[in-house]
């Protein structure tokens, strides 16, 4: 017999397994691995989805249940997405449905929903409600919803199962997808319509058709003058039919984009080119390509995608932001048309849906999106880039907590493809790897064409000289931005904290306003009016009177994006200043016009987060200013020194990328810090040796890997209990069966943020080899901390950073 091992839909991750179920005769063609099916699960009637993971011809255990239905007509993932999916169950310890959820989109997840239709006899029952239950189905003549039912009659679900156990009623599943494609409805004519009696309007509709073949109904009436009506008539007398178009949804396909043909490239793009088309005709090992801001790597990649082309393959671009999609699209749509599939989470689920489709049908052969497009399904996948390899959001901080750069290693190795990371400031990980020849390395050591790297300027804010009535912008800065507006050219300032004011503090009895739910403090942000959790997202109003002592002297202060704004419109009013953050950017395609205006030259200053300092080209841009990167250096988190050098970097880099060339003013109040010069020089091999020997002396990645395990509670108290436990068990088991490992164990210790959402937060850090005995070793603690039924969430992230 035929058995199916699939992972059902909603099993608890200590239950998620295969699960054997018989194919029945009739499916036993159609069901392969990778399709979707009902099944039954547990020792009750409940019907679940599933997802088949493999298919065996053996003799099966008496009483095996059957598949019920199949619910996909091909399978949505193939042996690869398998692959996969039990890659991401072993590594990120997430169940089966878990990282079903990552390989497809949102809009094909299907939802259940129970049903009750009337039976032609009745069994007779003595329950008065029943009995209206029954004659209500009758007069309804189509099946009627569960909840629509309990809502009417007052009655459980248990009841209605109940009825239909007894033949009362007949109960249904019915399985839909959340979300519908777009169709039109469309016209076409049947054969032997020219026998049949037509009124003139209806023959004028007919010649249409006969000239068109088919047409949309709204095209037939807008042509011919005719009515519905009319179409409806040419239906009931069989001269013509209605059916249903899918109109695939494509966000970029209104865009009219010229044509740009491959720029030249020099001497030192073309001699990284040609090494990584032997690194792509023999991708034994990935690549990285090292290049200082403006050196022109994407033009390297675009020339080396074209390469794949012609080979017949695809390829895959990930940018580590929303913000860096807009022109990034823009110029592959210039080079490729509309062979670009674009996908991030600022589309609509529709639109995510069709795109997915597109690339799965082999509509799209070229993918540029965020994290999830290392998903996408790529037919003939032959290269996928990393640019901005560095950023910490390719690395999902929700369940599955995977990383993107992983996943892209091991899609390249199942399709012999080549896995390209790009960075003007590789992660210490990256670079070290491609120093010991783990991966091959390609350097871009000058920027493209005339343009020079901006000279930089240090300001000292500790020197009285600096001081100015903007207590965010000093003297050397504001100079310099007066300089740039009577020219006529354009600036960018980074901050990197949103809202206008981040502590709010009374001056008689030092209370500070903190979140309820949170232990951090509230940010006040001017647009609303309203103080604002970044963590939890909860609200409150602004109070001028303390709410602990009554004082009115309530001081707001701090630096927030918002405040920036409004001290440089006081201190320019002549300026056009753009703010870019979160809140600026929150609707649908926001970037793509707030960067659009910038780039024709609609605003003078642009102040904004990070999303200003990485990818993005303005050749106007002729000054940028760094405004409070100190608090960057001192962060809580064993990256802060490269994450500061980076986005320093980065943004130094966003100027001077014309032959007008650009400067830079660095605010700090550590101006001796060396992260701060190396930054300024972008010297990243100075910045790579100091950082790599730290990592090394305090052995932290890439001398280990670093786990994280968190636990979460409403009660702190049973959080931190078991999170001893936790670890008790995690060194007893290790002494005893796991003694060849090494491990360092650390904590447990509160959070970086202690309590969140109303919960208290507990972490323990293992610095340990992701190998597979590692993996089993936590996996089994799991297995019993689950067993034991606590009240607080645990979670593992092989890929810690910071909690």
């Amino acid at each position: 017999m035929k058995i199916a091992g699939v992972a059902v839909e909603g099993a608890a991750i200590h239950f998620d397994r295969e699960y054997s179920y018989l194919i029945p005769p009739e499916l036993a063609s159609a069901l392969v691995p990778g399709c979707r099916v009902k099944v039954c699960f547990g020792r009750g009637r409940l019907l679940r989805q599933g997802v088949v993971l493999s298919i065996k011809e053996e003799p099966g255990p008496e009483g095996l249940k059957p598949v019920v239905s199949l619910l996909d007509p091909e399978p949505l993932i193939d042996g690869e997405g398998l692959a996969v999916l039990r890659y991401l169950k072993e590594q990120t310890f997430c169940t089966f449905f878990d990282a079903l959820r990552l390989l497809i989109p949102t809009g094909l997840s299907l939802v259940f929903e129970t049903l009750y239709a009337a039976v032609p006899a009745p069994a007779p029952t003595l329950n008065p409600v029943w009995r209206d239950i029954c004659d209500y189905l009758k007069k309804l003549k189509r099946p009627a919803g569960e909840e629509a039912l309990v809502r009417r009659f007052s009655v459980k679900g248990s009841e209605l199962d109940a009825m239909a156990a007894t033949g009362m009623i007949e109960r249904l599943e019915k399985s839909k997808s959340r979300i519908m494609d777009e169709k039109v409805t469309m016209v076409r004519l049947l054969a032997g319509y020219e026998e049949l009696e037509l009124t003139p309007r209806q023959k004028k509709a007919v010649l249409f058709l006969q000239e068109n073949e088919s047409a949309s109904l709204k095209e037939l009436c807008y042509f011919t003058g005719v009515t519905r009506a009319v179409a409806e008539g040419l239906r009931k007398k069989g001269a013509a039919e209605f059916y249903d178009r899918v109109i695939p949804r494509n966000p970029y396909g209104d865009r009219d984009i010229a044509p740009s043909p491959p720029p030249l490239l020099s001497p030192g793009q073309q001699a990284a080119l040609d090494g990584l088309t032997v690194a792509l005709d023999n991708p034994e090992k990935p690549a990285l390509l090292y290049g200082v801001t403006g050196s022109g790597k994407t033009m390297v990649y675009l020339a080396l995608i074209e390469r794949v082309l012609a080979l017949g393959k695809g390829a895959i671009v990930l940018v580590p932001e929303i913000s860096l999609t807009a022109q990034t699209v823009e110029g592959f749509h210039a080079r490729f048309g509309q062979r670009v599939a674009v996908v991030h989470s600022g589309l609509s689920l529709g639109e995510r849906t069709d795109e997915w489709r597109r690339i799965k049908n082999g509509g799209a052969c070229i993918v540029v999106g965020t994290r999830s497009a290392v998903f996408a399904p790529v037919k003939n996948l032959g290269l996928i880039v990393v640019d901005e390899e560095q950023e910490h959001t390719y690395k999902s901080d929700k369940a599955p907590r995977y990383h993107a750069k992983d996943i892209a290693r091991l899609r390249c190795s199942f399709n012999g493809a080549l896995a390209l990371f790009a960075s003007a400031t590789p992660s210490v990980e990256s670079y070290h790897e491609a120093k010991s020849g783990k991966s091959s390395l390609f350097t871009l050591g000058e920027r493209f064409g005339r343009a020079t790297l901006p000279e930089v300027k240090i300001a000292d804010m500790r020197d009285s000289a600096e001081m100015t009535d903007t207590p965010s912008v000093g003297a050397t800065l504001r100079e310099e931005l007066y300089l740039n507006l009577t020219r006529g050219e354009q600036s960018i300032l980074l901050l990197n904290r949103r809202g206008h004011s981040t502590l709010i503090r009374c001056s008689s009895c030092g209370e500070v306003a903190e979140c309820p739910n949170c232990s951090v403090s509230m940010t006040y942000h001017a647009a609303n009016g309203a103080l604002l959790c970044h963590y939890c997202g909860h609200q409150a109003q602004k109070s001028e009177t303390c709410p602990k002592c009554g004082s009115s002297l309530v001081r707001y202060s701090g630096l927030g994006t918002q405040k920036r704004q409004e001290e440089l419109l006081a201190a320019f009013p002549e300026a056009r200043v753009l703010r870019v953050d979160m809140d600026t950017t929150m609707s649908r395609q926001s970037h793509e016009r707030l960067f659009g205006a910038f780039s024709r030259g609609e605003y003078d200053i642009m102040v904004g987060t990070q999303m200003v300092a990485k990818g993005l080209n303005f050749p106007r841009v002729t000054l940028v200013g760094v405004l409070a990167i100190d608090q960057s250096l001192y962060a809580d988190d064993f990256r802060s020194y490269e994450r500061a050098f980076s986005l320093l970097t980065q943004v130094v880099g966003r100027g001077g990328r014309s032959e007008a060339g650009g400067r830079a003013v660095i605010q700090t109040f550590c101006p001796g810090h060396p992260v701060i010069y190396l930054g300024a020089a972008q010297d990243y091999p100075a910045f790579f040796a100091d950082e790599d020997y730290s990592r090394k002396i305090h052995l932290y990645p890439p001398y280990c890997k670093m786990a994280g395990i968190g636990f979460a509670s409403a009660d702190q108290k049973e959080c931190l209990e078991a999170a001893n436990a936790f670890l008790s068990c995690l060194c007893s088991l290790a002494a005893a069966e796991y003694h060849e490992l090494p491990l360092r164990m650390l904590g447990p210790s509160p959070a970086g943020v202690y309590r969140a959402a109303g919960k208290y937060r507990y972490k323990i850090i293992l610095k340990c080899k992701n190998n597979k005995r590692t993996r089993e070793l936590i996996a089994r603690v799991l297995n019993r901390f689950y067993s034991e039924k606590r009240q607080v969430s645990v979670f593992v992230d092989m890929y810690y950073d910071n909690m």
